[in-house]
């Protein structure tokens, strides 16, 4: 046998094992993402993210066009491996699910609204609040960082009905930060983001150029491009420490 060299460990060159991991951004919700059927052949939202994102970066959809906050839990169960960031987008049908309640409809109202519809709304923001809560728990339970977005408001011809489904989309969005505040949670306001009728391809459905806006405030949020995001902080005070027992 040939002779060999023994070497101290101690002065073997270092190796960083870390594995170098290739981020990897999951887009999950409803058609706010899922909206490749709306935009009449122009291109998707998670296509916009994936042409904005730096090199060595990738983007999975599991968003699905009518999606609630029941069915974010089944998309979880899907998400690759390979995962490193996580932004959510759901809410705006468990408003369709409840506007009837309100008296209103996504085409119009169905009758005036009335004091009974009015006494929904705590009702509806209970019920919400409990489901987006399951939704957010889903989604962190693998460690990853995420981010949330709003519910945008639509663009309805009808100004008297905008001012109706902007308001009564309001109980949801408040649910949406606060649950976002309690978490320390990133938010996308898409209320801004989507705010001219071209950013819309349908009443409740983002156009390609809406989408193109999207994909920008998501990729500035994940890759920390502070250069191209524009917002503001909202301070709290930390949780309370629960008392031992």
């Amino acid at each position: 046998m040939g002779s060999r060299t023994d070497i101290p460990i101690r002065n073997l060159p270092t190796v960083d094992c870390r594995m170098a991991t290739m981020p990897h951004l999951v887009l999950l919700g409803d058609s706010i993402f899922d909206n490749a059927q709306y935009t009449g052949g122009g291109p998707s939202v998670v296509w916009q993210v994936r042409n904005l994102l730096p090199s060595g970066w990738d983007a999975s959809l599991l968003a699905v066009d009518g999606s609630t906050t029941v069915n974010i839990p089944d998309q979880m169960q899907r998400l690759p491996k390979t995962s490193t960031h996580l932004v959510l987008s759901v809410g705006g049908n468990n408003a369709l699910t409840e506007a009837s309640r309100l008296g209103i409809s996504f085409f119009g109202m169905t009758n005036e609204p009335t004091s009974k519809g009015l006494d929904s709304l705590a009702d509806i923001s209970d019920a919400f609040d409990s489901a987006y809560r399951s939704a957010v728990a889903a989604c962190l339970r693998p460690g990853l960082p995420l981010g949330v977005c709003t519910i945008y408001n639509g663009c309805f011809p009808d100004k008297s009905y905008q001012r109706i489904a902007s308001l009564a989309l309001a109980i949801f969005n408040d649910v949406i930060i606060r649950v976002a505040i309690e978490r320390g949670l990133p938010v996308i306001d898409l209320r801004s983001i989507c705010a001219a009728p071209a950013d819309y391809a349908n009443p409740i459905e983002p156009s390609s150029i809406g989408g193109e806006t999207i994909a920008r405030a998501i990729v500035a949020l994940v890759t920390g491009r502070d250069n191209q995001m524009y917002g503001t902080r909202i301070v709290t005070c930390p949780p309370t420490p629960s008392a031992p027992n």
